[in-house]
Parts: structure tokens; C-alpha cells; sequence
């Protein structure tokens, strides 16, 4: 018996974009947030045997459910030889390309990723061809778009023409990342006339002013940090070495040659364009989280479901409890057809997280990146106790989620 009254009891929350790819730590740090299943693969960084991935899972369970992307612009243009992210993919490597994520779809990946902004030179062949495939098969095109300049609506209009050229459902990822910059105003109006017209667009979004990803990209090349207005100082080191420290320039030349793997976060952001994003009724929340040491990484990777709820629901009256749980499970397992998901009823997984809305609050912050939320009373996952009282019970609840239906199949 649990004593939950007085509490939220509802479907557990749908992280639709995320980095967990099978680090336990990471997965921790996601059901401690009441996340129960969390969307892999994204900005096109995968694992490409998604057979081998799912089976794994299947035989030795994990800590929370995996449904997973095939990533485009990282792992498959590295497969196929793309070793140059400023330049296109060949005839036949391209063909390579479309036999993979063909036989991703088959194996149960419930999607396509692209990044984009880490592939710059991704053709506009690759980019149609495959989300013609992800359309084919109903499955989602999750887009994290180009980061010409922070004020550039170019890169969102190209992601309106993958829709009206392909048919596919686009996610655009990590909204406020990359339109918070004082343009979100524009970018939602741009989504809108796109949704107007027929198209089926939706997005994910933050809860931070803050972005990270690993200094070796090209988004950190001389000329896109010049064109973006980044400064050195605006941008913090959250692994290795120089972990707390802002970039100067022997800092940025010694870890783009030597440690390129390195996380840093760009602080560029506005917070009221939060907001203004997750109000959006095709927004949902989403951590953007990825594996890290403890001590190390971004707040986000602890403390995003809580603080989505703290701050849309208790703090600034955003969004009802209602609207801001629907955005955090039924409209995420709508999005990918998720179809036993997202609901509390007969038939559905129990997938359930119970908090206290009176109490919950994220505590992580830059410095303390992995510190627990709070409020989190119970997690369950597949009928399971995963989490109580902020104890982990089970560790191997969580199941391979694989896609074989059209994410269309899902209405709500």
C-alpha cells in the first residue's frame, strides 16, 4: 500500500529527447526526475546495430524504458566514410545510408535524427531521401536545425520544407537552444503558418538558458562563433580539466586540439522565451540529457521535469497541472506512436510517477549538476517499483521500446 493522497499521481513522464543511450548514470538521473522513458539517438548521434541495442535491453532490462533514433549526421555518415562535416555524402554513400536506416525502421528505431548543426554540409539529397524513408515507414524526423546565426530563421524554414517535401511528422529539438535568442517570437510564428498550411511539426524544449555540447563541433569553429556573436567568456567547461572554468583562448585551442571531446555550455539564452515556447500546444518539455561523471555536466541532466513543473505550474500559473502533464506524456506518445503509453488505464504500460506539487523543485545547478530534485515520491515502471521516497528499488524495470507501427496509429 502507498499513501498518496494529497499527491499527483499520473503517467510517467516521456522524455522525447534525450542522451541516455544506455548509461546507467544518466538513467538514473532521469527516474529520479520521474521520467520513465526516454527517446535515444537523437541529433544524429546513435547506435546504428538497433537490433543488438533493443535485444540487450530486452534480456537485461534497465533502469528505465528506451525507445531510440537512428541517427543521421554523426554516426551514419561516419559509417559510411562522411568524415568531413562540411561536405556532402556521395551517390553511394548515400545509397549505404538508406539501406542502414531502412533496416533501422525494421528493427523498431521510432525514428530519424539529423544534427544538423553538427553536419553542416549534409546535402539536401541526404536530408529529403532519408526522412522520405522515416515518412514511409510513419515514423518521426527528429530535427536539431542549423545554428547559422542566432537570429537566423533559415534553418527553420528548412525544416518546414522537409514536411512539405517528404510528408514525414517533424520534431524540431531542443526549441529554445536554438530560438531563444530573441527570436522565439518569429520562430513560433513560423510554425504556426507551417501547421496552418497542413504540415505536422511539432517541438521540444528546455528549461534552461544554457546549452551544452562538445567543443570538437563545428559549431565552434572560429567563423561560426563569430557569426553567432559567441564570446570565449560566454561559454563555461563542464568536463575534464578545466571543468568550471570559462574559455579563454589557450583554454579553447589546447581542448579543440587535444580534447575535443570536452562538454562546454554556451550561455546565450533568454528565460522568458522558455516559456513562451513550452505554451506552445505542439511543445513538450524535454532534458536534453547526456552522460557525464558525476560532478560534471549540465543541471539539465538532473533537474528538468521538476523545474518544468515548478516553473509552468507553481511559480508562474503557465499551464494548468493537467495541460502540463499532457505535454509530458500523452502528447509525447502521440508524437511517436507510442500507443500503450501516456495513459492511466486498463491495457496501458504502468508507467506511473506520483509527486507532490506543493514541493517539487530541482536543486541542480551549475557546480552541482547532479544534485536530486525533490517532490518525486514513487516511479513505477512496467507495474514495477523503480523509485521510492528517493531510494531505488529497481534497477532492471525499464523495457526496450520498439516502433513497428505507424506513429500515425496513435490519436488522441
Amino acid at each position: 500500500m502507498f499513501d498518496v493522497e494529497g499527491k499527483i499521481v499520473c503517467p510517467g513522464f516521456i522524455d522525447i529527447h534525450g542522451h541516455v543511450d544506455w548509461d546507467d548514470y544518466c538513467g538514473e538521473l532521469s527516474l529520479r526526475q520521474g521520467i520513465t522513458t526516454t527517446v535515444g539517438g537523437n541529433c544524429g548521434l546513435s547506435p546504428l546495430d538497433i537490433n543488438s541495442f533493443f535485444s540487450a535491453q530486452e534480456k537485461q532490462g534497465f533502469i528505465v524504458n528506451q525507445a531510440e533514433l537512428i541517427g543521421h549526421s554523426i554516426s551514419l555518415r561516419k559509417e559510411v566514410g562522411v568524415t568531413d562535416p562540411l561536405k556532402p555524402a556521395t551517390p553511394e554513400q548515400l545509397r549505404q545510408m538508406e539501406h542502414l536506416v531502412e533496416k533501422a525502421f525494421e528493427e523498431g528505431a521510432c525514428g530519424l535524427s539529423l544534427g544538423l548543426a553538427y553536419a553542416p554540409g549534409s546535402s539536401n539529397d541526404e536530408i529529403m531521401n532519408l526522412s522520405k524513408i522515416a515518412a514511409r515507414y510513419g515514423r518521426i524526423v527528429a530535427v536539431d536545425t542549423r545554428m547559422i546565426t542566432g537570429i537566423d530563421m533559415y534553418s527553420l524554414v528548412e525544416v518546414i520544407a522537409i514536411a512539405r517535401q517528404t510528408g514525414a511528422r517533424i520534431q524540431v529539438s531542443h526549441f529554445v537552444y536554438q530560438y531563444g535568442t530573441g527570436v522565439m517570437e518569429e520562430a513560433i510564428s513560423v510554425i504556426n503558418r507551417a501547421r496552418f498550411e497542413g504540415l505536422d511539426i511539432r517541438f521540444d524544449s528546455g528549461m534552461y538558458t544554457q546549452w551544452a555540447t562538445h567543443i570538437g563541433a563545428v559549431l565552434f569553429n572560429e567563423e561560426y562563433m563569430e557569426s553567432n556573436g559567441w564570446k570565449l567568456d560566454d561559454i563555461l567547461v563542464i568536463t575534464g580539466k578545466y571543468n568550471g572554468q570559462r574559455l579563454t583562448m589557450d583554454i579553447y585551442h589546447e581542448l579543440r586540439t587535444y580534447y575535443p571531446d570536452t562538454a562546454v555550455v554556451v550561455f546565450t539564452g533568454i528565460e522568458e522565451e522558455i516559456y513562451m515556447a513550452l505554451n506552445h500546444p505542439f511543445a513538450m518539455p524535454s532534458t536534453d540529457t547526456g552522460t557525464y561523471l558525476p560532478g560534471e555536466g549540465h543541471p539539465q541532466i538532473a533537474g528538468s521535469f521538476p523545474r518544468y513543473i515548478k516553473k509552468m505550474v507553481t511559480e508562474r500559473y503557465e499551464l494548468t497541472i493537467m495541460e502540463a502533464v499532457r505535454k509530458a506524456t500523452l502528447l509525447p506518445a502521440e508524437t511517436l506512436g507510442f500507443t500503450s503509453k501516456g495513459r492511466l488505464r486498463k491495457g496501458m504500460d504502468a508507467d506511473i510517477v506520483v509527486f507532490d506539487i506543493k514541493n517539487i523543485a530541482d536543486k541542480a545547478v551549475f557546480g552541482e549538476p547532479n544534485a536530486h530534485p525533490e517532490g518525486i515520491e514513487y516511479v513505477f515502471l512496467n507495474g514495477k517499483l523503480a523509485l521510492a521516497k528517493g531510494e531505488l528499488i529497481d534497477t532492471k524495470a525499464g523495457k526496450a521500446v520498439r516502433c513497428n507501427k505507424p506513429v500515425y496509429d496513435y490519436q488522441i
